[in-house]
């Protein structure tokens, strides 16, 4: 069975051994590191399976650090930081995280949460048996298998959430997905008031994709429903 490695990225010594130490009791490999750079270091050198990111690191912030892991890899990365606005969420969350925790935070939510991106993760990245892996309609290109986007040639990146969802639109056209359901089938977890996650990317998804330069557009809103693909 593979080793899962978790990499966790926190100048607080006191709050990563913390974290190490849950962690390590379900059984997961970690690595520990104080500064953004070494972070990008540790990613570049190992297989690593998820990072835990804090955002105010030395040499080189959470944020760059994402967006930098963004360029190559798919891994999850969760925001654990004592930035709690909820503008620093959602900066967050549209620079190319997964999920966003602020502290003081309870560990085993932590864990939770942690088991719960990497079950997806995990079983996203085995072989899938189903019969079209590739979508395209109107320039867009979706290839399941070698988890990419396309337009009109151009690849376009996406994080592996806003892949998801714009998978499972694409892969049911015309059907209408509330927040609430794009939650629970692309996170998979129970929604707890999480439309404005949801909503946060679906904006960013559209604007990768280019709708706000092309009439066509691929995410169409139904007001007070939900959203779907649009042919």
């Amino acid at each position: 069975m593979k080793r899962v490695t978790i990499l966790i990225a926190d100048d607080e010594a006191e709050i990563a051994d913390l974290v190490a130490l849950h962690l390590q009791k379900e059984g997961y490999h970690i690595i520990k590191v104080s500064d953004g750079k070494a972070a990008i270091q540790a990613i570049q050198s190992q297989s690593i399976d998820l990072a835990i990111l804090d955002i105010m690191m030395p040499e080189m912030d959470g944020y760059e650090v994402t967006r930098q892991i963004r360029e190559q890899y798919h891994l999850p990365i969760i925001f654990l930081s004592a930035k709690i606005s909820d503008l620093d969420k959602i900066t967050g969350l549209v620079m190319g995280a997964d999920d966003y925790m602020t502290k003081p935070f309870n560990p085993m939510e932590l864990v939770a949460r942690v088991n719960s991106h990497l079950r997806r993760s995990l079983h996203f990245n085995q072989p899938v048996a189903v019969n079209k892996t590739v979508i395209e309609v109107s320039g867009l290109t979706i290839s399941l298998d070698q988890h990419t986007v396309t337009l009109y040639g151009e690849a376009v990146q996406l994080t592996p959430k806003e892949f998801d969802i714009l998978y499972l639109l694409a892969s049911h056209p015309k059907q209408v997905f509330s927040a609430e359901s794009i939650f629970q089938q692309v996170w998979g977890e129970a929604y707890y008031e999480s439309g404005n996650t949801v909503m946060v990317h679906i904006r960013t998804l559209r604007k990768k994709l280019g709708e706000d330069m092309n009439k066509n557009k691929f995410i169409k809103t139904i007001w007070g429903v939900g959203y779907t693909f649009n042919e």
